[in-house]
């Protein structure tokens, strides 16, 4: 599962016009919070209904993946990985100087010469952005912890803060996660024109200004706070998978989306632990049924807090993609989509260099 992302990301957006970018990063992104939303309906229908419970939610969810697998299969590879594929043959095929042409390369030294060209090149990308590649991982530390800082504890607190029965809690997930894919579009699409980090800081202002309205009601007005919240959550999500490629050494682009986001993912899994013993600070009376319970509301407003804070710290001052680097990718974008169009074969074309990013 953790290999996914980041080839996912590549073969989704690589080969888009620039403008259509911001937009269908949004989409992409969108995926979880469609996925959570689903969660939250199926688990519903099939875990409180079946004399399997939570079984047959997890019997269901095993066929989704196998059509995707089969869709995938059918997918071509994208315009930009064959086009870079076909350069690092040409480079390793060059620098050996026993051939001109990586269309005469035996079938069976293909693999071989692609691994040797993909190693210089991720050796040379990382000596020279290894700071850039530690700067992701925390940045993706960081909006993780944003998004299960402010989801997985929050059905709890509805449950056992709030008293809400499972079908209210349901609503207000629901709510969240509309939320969620609502500002992942809107907010995405705007990062093409206003920039990436910029629509993102926005984001994180108002997301942090939302936390009190997100755990201080205690009746169903939560389902439009928590809409809210996650518009902004979602919001500055929805840049993250073209501003992760935008970032990345060309050579590295699909390895280092995945492994930065995946990176992130292993520290902030940690939130839920943190929050548990944050908890522990700030118990509440026995519930109805003598249930041990804890504030979480203030919880979930302390932390998610700490986290909008960091956030915004990281995004001021970290890079972006400037403007002619940008006009360059497009550039190079058009240019492999009008050599497709004119049937010329990207798996063996020449001279097709990946566009390179200034020092």
């Amino acid at each position: 599962m953790g290999g996914m992302y980041g080839p996912a990301a590549s073969t989704a957006l690589s080969d888009l016009p620039y403008d259509a970018r911001g937009v269908l990063s949004g989409l992409y992104q969108n995926g979880y919070s469609t996925g959570y939303l689903l969660a939250c309906v199926f688990y519903r229908a099939l875990v409180p209904t079946t004399s399997h419970g939570w079984r047959s939610l997890f019997w269901f969810s095993s066929v989704p993946p196998l059509l995707i697998m089969v869709f995938r299969w059918l997918m071509p590879e994208t315009n930009y990985f064959r086009a870079l594929k076909a350069e690092r043959e040409r480079q390793v095929v060059e620098e050996r100087g026993d051939l001109n042409s990586t269309s005469t390369l035996p079938a069976s030294q293909t693999k071989f010469v692609e691994l040797i060209a993909f190693a210089k090149e991720s050796r040379e990308a990382i000596r020279h952005n290894w700071v850039l590649l530690m700067y992701m991982a925390v940045m993706m530390t960081a909006f993780n912890s944003c998004s299960h800082g402010s989801q997985d504890f929050y059905p709890t607190y509805l449950k056992n803060q709030v008293e809400l029965n499972a079908t209210q809690v349901v609503i207000i997930s629901v709510a969240g996660q509309l939320g969620s894919i609502t500002g992942g579009t809107i907010l995405g699409y705007i990062s093409t024109y206003s920039g990436r980090r910029l629509i993102m800081l926005i984001a994180c202002v108002f997301g942090g200004a939302l936390v009190p309205a997100y755990t201080i009601p205690r009746d169903m007005s939560l389902v439009a706070t928590a809409f809210f919240e996650q518009v902004f959550v979602g919001g500055v999500w929805g840049p993250i998978p073209i501003h992760l490629m935008e970032l990345s050494p060309p050579a590295l682009r699909t390895t280092v989306v995945g492994l930065t986001y995946q990176l992130g993912n292993l520290a902030s899994s940690a939130s839920a632990t943190i929050q548990a013993i944050i908890g522990e600070r700030f118990p509440l009376a026995a519930g109805p049924n003598h249930d041990v319970r804890f504030d979480y509301g203030k919880v979930i407003a302390i932390f998610m807090g700490a986290v909008w804070a960091f956030l915004f710290v990281l995004l001021l001052l970290g890079p972006e993609m400037t403007q002619e680097e940008r006009e360059l990718e497009a550039e190079n974008s058009r240019h492999l989509e009008l050599l497709r169009r004119d049937g010329i074969d990207l798996n063996h074309i020449e001279g097709i260099k990946a566009a390179k990013r200034a020092d």
